[in-house]
């Protein structure tokens, strides 16, 4: 299949978590029916598309000159408009038969804060693949609902959005975003964190995903008890054979101190710049946390710490997004409001 060739329609209305790290999609009356990584595999020369999501995954870092593995999605907006288009093509295409008539509606989540013509970029990849009206809603607001948070009272909710690309502290009253702080710090940077730190202090090279192993597995951001060592394996960078080493907890949490730390001052920060009403109200209600990189280990006592706020993350955080997306797509009159286009 050529990244160029988009033909026919789809038929069922859908909602799209279209993240940095993971896409997922959900179908009105089904639920979530696709959660894959963001990732194609083609072929540089004839541009064919080789694999998609999870079998594309196993790519990176692994590829042969003519094959390239790569995220279309960089900070949590496109990148690379094509490859998106194909990648998106092909997760519609997984999920429902195509008709050529019906143009079903999409919600897609995006961060917020991102510029028009990200905007645009979005609405255009999801039309030019078949989709036909397009809502954006803001990856804070539909982890709210998600959540099963009353966006539309009079009351100052705030949710740590967490994802690949971008960590988002919003708080939400009557069905808006009253303050927002985005910064493109979140799990990838998590993952170039030990990386760097591996390279520095211990001259040895690892790959994106024994890095995301390393944090899934051992990484915390708190200091926990009984977190066991971990043993990992990769390249020396001065003779370049494969060397094999063993990390404590405290040493990846040290790693991954840097980012962490861009998290908590987030948000600080969101906080500082929030009026005293609504933060009366975050200090009765606690704080929500969701997306992928909220689960890291202790995070969320180390929010705590540092805020006196209680943090609870969300019952399902992966997956907080695509429902809370998939809530106003079945009921688009109710959820009219968050849609900002």
């Amino acid at each position: 299949m050529s990244l160029f060739k988009f033909p026919c329609l789809f038929s069922k209305n859908m909602a799209m978590d279209l993240g940095t790290a993971n896409t997922l999609i959900y179908v009105k009356g089904e639920g979530i029916v696709l959660n894959e990584p963001s990732v194609v595999a083609y072929n540089t020369y004839s541009k064919e598309v080789l694999e998609v999501g999870k079998a594309a995954k196993n790519y990176l870092g692994r590829t042969p000159q003519h094959i390239s593995a790569e995220r279309p999605l960089k900070d949590g907006v496109i990148a690379d408009f094509v490859i998106t288009q194909a990648m998106i093509r092909h997760f519609f295409m997984k999920i429902q038969k195509m008709g050529r008539f019906f143009k079903p509606k999409v919600v897609i989540c995006i961060p917020t804060g991102i510029t028009q013509v990200e905007k645009k970029a979005v609405i255009e990849a999801a039309e030019e693949v078949g989709c036909g009206k397009v809502f954006l809603i803001e990856e804070p607001m539909a982890a709210a609902i998600g959540a099963g948070l009353d966006i539309s009272a009079n009351r100052g909710r705030m949710i740590i959005d967490i994802g690949g690309g971008t960590t988002e502290v919003a708080v939400i009253t009557m069905s808006s975003v009253a303050y927002n702080e985005s910064i493109r710090v979140a799990g990838d940077e998590l993952n170039e964190s030990i990386i760097r730190h591996l390279f520095h202090r211990h001259k040895i090279h690892i790959g994106e995903n024994s890095a995301e192993k390393c944090k899934i597995e051992a990484g915390s951001a708190y200091d926990l008890p009984l977190l066991p060592d971990y043993t990992l394996i990769g390249k020396d960078a001065v003779t370049s054979n494969p060397r094999e080493i063993t990390l404590t907890s405290e040493e990846i949490r040290e790693a991954m101190s840097e980012p962490v730390k861009a998290i908590v001052e987030a948000v600080r920060k969101a906080l500082e710049k929030t009026p005293t009403e609504l933060v009366t109200d975050i200090y009765d209600e606690g704080i929500y946390m969701a997306g992928g990189g909220s689960l890291l280990r202790g995070l969320d006592k180390l929010i705590e710490k540092e805020t006196k706020i209680a943090c609870h993350v969300t019952e399902d955080p992966l997956l907080a997004i695509a429902q809370g997306s998939g809530v106003s797509l079945e009921n688009l009159k109710e959820y009219k409001k968050v849609f900002i286009n």
